[in-house]
């Protein structure tokens, strides 16, 4: 089974959780070969790759995410695997930080969300969003 979009259940679980502490989000993205969008979006037509719809998404995204004051905290390129099986499903590793949880509610709420998370959904085809505190405790 492939995750793009958070279900009803887990965000209903981050939700739950302290609001006003800082948070990291480890993001775990497998790109699409070719990008997805809808129907009569403008570049429905271009015939990018995932990869490509992805890297629009970070471009479109850097407002938002500079409006609720998340920052990019790691990102890495795969090199191999120690521990554990050797294949790595994954095209795009990183974590953001947000300052609290409430940032990242504001985000995904925010209006000038809604059209830049189509380039995500139309370059993603699996992902994990994870959510950690920033320290241990």
């Amino acid at each position: 089974m492939d995750y793009i979009d958070p279900d009803r259940a887990n965000f209903d679980r981050f939700k739950a959780l302290p609001r006003n502490t800082p948070i990291r989000m480890l993001n775990l993205v497998r790109f699409k070969d070719k990008a997805a969008y809808p129907e009569g979006h403008p570049l429905a037509d271009k015939g990018w790759t995932g990869a490509q719809a992805y890297a629009e998404y970070h471009r479109a995204i850097a407002p938002v995410l500079a409006k609720v004051g998340a920052t990019m905290v790691w990102e890495g390129g795969f090199e191999c695997v120690v521990t554990g099986p050797e294949e790595w499903p994954w095209d795009a590793t990183f974590v953001m930080g947000y300052p609290d949880a409430a940032a990242f509610l504001a985000m995904v709420t925010d209006p000038e969300y809604k059209p830049v998370v189509v380039h995500r959904q139309a370059a993603v085809r699996d992902s994990r969003l994870v959510r950690f505190s920033s320290t241990k405790g």
